[in-house]
């Protein structure tokens, strides 16, 4: 009877210590990970093991390639405050209103509200600054004097513009807002003809928006 009460007791120790080294790999990973995460992450259990899985969340790109929240089709309004450096004395001059396509590579077009014929597409690459904020740099290469009064309604050729945008989406990630700044140059790129600043909003365009929604 003893001896069966002795081999209780080491089945039972052996079982004890098993355990123990099996869930050594889950405690160490607990305390091996570092207090702050620099990205957001969820545990997903491996037989007995903890591990780090990626849960990105909206306003986030992923490193895996998930496309960021401002992927997406836009209707984009630009609001003038300054002009030449100067603040304007009635503020909220629309200075464009136009659609706009930021890609999952990094790229940006847009359809401004300008007529073709005055040149009325131009493109941009963007990068995500923090979890919800993205920077884009854009240009309008090369276009024509608008509005014009010409005969043909063509106006006379013009430089590039320069377009710089700092936008933060809504926590929805159905609207953004941010500040703007605009610079137009010469046909020569060196000498500076008109800059504006101000605000932008967008708000993104869906299966079931309509004309009337962006009109």
């Amino acid at each position: 009877m003893k001896t069966k009460t002795g081999c209780s007791m080491v089945l039972s120790a052996c079982a004890a210590i098993v355990l123990a080294i099996a869930t050594v790999p889950s405690t160490l990973a607990q305390c091996g990970l570092p207090a702050k995460l620099v990205k957001p992450s969820s545990w997903q259990p491996q037989v007995g093991v903890a591990r780090v899985m990626r849960a990105a969340l909206a306003n986030e790109k992923s490193d895996d390639g998930n496309a960021a929240a401002i992927v997406g089709m836009w209707h984009v309004t630009f609001t003038a405050q300054t002009s030449n450096g100067d603040e304007i004395p009635a503020p909220g001059v629309v200075i464009d209103n136009a659609l706009a396509v930021w890609h999952s590579d990094g790229t940006e077009i847009m359809n401004s509200v300008r007529p073709p014929q005055d040149g009325n597409f131009c493109m941009g690459v963007w990068e995500q600054t923090e979890r919800s904020t993205y920077y884009l740099n854009h240009f309008a290469w090369f276009a024509n004097q608008f509005p014009n009064n010409t005969d043909n309604g063509i106006g006379m050729p013009v430089g590039p513009t320069h377009i710089t945008e700092t936008v933060m989406l809504s926590p929805d990630c159905n609207r953004f807002s941010g500040t703007f700044t605009l610079t137009a140059y010469d046909e020569s790129g060196k000498t500076v003809v008109q800059t504006f600043t101000g605000a932008i909003s967008g708000t993104r365009i869906t299966t079931t928006t309509t004309e009337g929604d962006l009109l």
